[in-house]
């Protein structure tokens, strides 16, 4: 494991001499444009596990992506290397179907502290939710990025992360009523506290979110990946492609259906992923917005 086979991995070729947060966020950045937040290993019979060594190879050697417990554990650990002050926090993801926060800690972020300032970065929940630049950990603020506005808000000792995104214009408009699409103009994303976290926290939610029939992983197969301009993702064998600000205030979101035949292929192409066993798609509608 080392720091420089893990930039050409994300084609990161500037400073790692200076803590501060431009080139944080340019590190950050090289990472989510590089690397897909995806569980597609639940459904190629793979096991997730969260030995760091492992995280390593999957997504530096082999190329592939994960879920929040690898991709920031792997971020933690890349930061760390490089003299920032950082530690793990674990939060609890909302889910707009049930509208109420999850009651499992299930996702691990990133906490920076930088000239005495406190920044989260998370690099491991995708979509239209991932940020693109780390957030000053401040409640009430609107801290505009290219996804959206996020705000983070405080209250007894907890922290809520809320997004409000731009209108969006769906060409393909038999999918405009997809449970995929987020109806509502400002959603909560998750809610965490300062408690100092391990990864040894998140043991039992490794194992239960990719075997329970009740986790959204095991319902879905997910990757998805930041572009320069927007996301992609491909969910079951939905494709979409969203480009943020695509008019004035209105992203664009284009939806494809895939053949199975399509899959691996479009997995190649469009997130320059090639799986070693044999992916099987899934879709179970519901608790998944994009």
């Amino acid at each position: 494991m080392n720091l420089e086979e893990y930039f050409a991995r994300t084609g990161y070729k500037g400073s790692t001499e200076k803590q501060d947060l431009e080139t944080l966020t340019d590190i950050f950045q090289h990472h989510i444009r590089a690397v897909p937040f995806e569980n597609l290993s639940i459904h190629c019979g793979e096991k997730i596990t969260l030995e760091l060594e492992h995280v390593y190879n999957k997504i530096v050697r082999r190329k592939r992506g994960g879920w929040c417990m690898e991709n920031n554990q792997l971020l933690g650990w890349v930061l760390k290397g490089l003299g920032y002050d950082t530690g793990f926090l674990g939060a609890y993801v909302f889910n707009p179907h049930q509208n109420a926060y999850a009651t499992l800690m299930t996702h691990l972020v990133v906490k920076v502290i930088i000239d005495g300032k406190a920044y989260i970065v998370d690099g491991g929940f995708g979509v239209s939710y991932q940020m693109w630049q780390p957030m000053e950990l401040v409640s009430g603020k609107d801290q505009p990025q290219a996804p959206g506005v996020f705000r983070f808000t405080e209250k007894n000792g907890v922290w809520h992360l809320e997004k409000v995104r731009r209108k969006q214009y769906i060409p393909n408009q038999s999918f405009s009523n997809s449970d995929l699409l987020e109806k509502k103009e400002c959603r909560k994303v998750y809610m965490f506290s300062l408690e100092p976290r391990t990864v040894e926290d998140f043991r039992f939610q490794c194992t239960y979110l990719q075997t329970s029939p009740d986790s959204l992983f095991t319902k879905k197969s997910i990757c998805t990946l930041q572009t320069t301009d927007g996301f992609r993702a491909l969910i079951g064998w939905t494709l979409t492609e969203t480009t943020y600000n695509y008019k004035e205030n209105m992203d664009l979101v284009e939806f494809v259906t895939l053949e199975d035949e399509e899959v691996e292929k479009t997995l190649k192409e469009k997130f320059n992923i090639t799986l070693e066993t044999k992916l099987v798609p899934i879709n179970i509608k519901g608790s998944y917005t994009i």
